[in-house]
């Protein structure tokens, strides 16, 4: 019996860091004036509902929340990496990237350059020309300082 192929669909894992962004990038049009919990936020995203795999929801969930718990050394780390800009004055493609890969660089077990990896894919998928090297640069400059 020959093993089923995967053929060119995407990873539970990679399905799941798509849905984290689209949801983080999706945080960022919030009525401040009446914000909403970021639970509800994540169920009601139409690319959450739409996703079959409860596993895949269930690890973009995880992803979301731990960016949320640790946005500050998330936001000081890519502060501190982003060589004369300030956080309002990055994308929101590419910060609500940096903060999703930050997180797993610095708050998981995956492995930096996986998470790296991972960062350049959604760049290229979601961000311009320019955005694959400008995550790259924090990134690796971010993984420099990771013992």
């Amino acid at each position: 019996m020959q093993p089923k192929k995967k053929g060119n669909r995407p990873g539970i894992r990679r399905v799941g860091r798509t849905l984290a962004f689209q949801v983080l990038y999706s945080t960022h049009f919030l009525d401040k004036e009446n914000p909403m919990d970021l639970d509800t936020m994540f169920d009601i995203n139409p690319m959450v509902m739409e996703q079959e795999s409860e596993t895949a929801r269930t690890f973009a969930r995880d992803l979301v929340m731990g960016v949320n718990v640790n946005l500050h050394d998330i936001d000081k780390a890519i502060e501190e990496h982003s060589q004369h800009w300030k956080i309002e004055r990055i994308a929101i493609v590419e910060l609500s990237i940096l903060r999703l890969s930050l997180y797993e660089m610095l708050f998981t077990d995956i492995p930096v350059k996986a998470a790296i990896n991972e960062a350049i894919e959604l760049s290229k998928t979601f961000g311009d020309d320019k955005s694959r090297s400008f995550v790259n640069g924090i990134l690796d400059g971010v993984a420099k300082t990771i013992k």
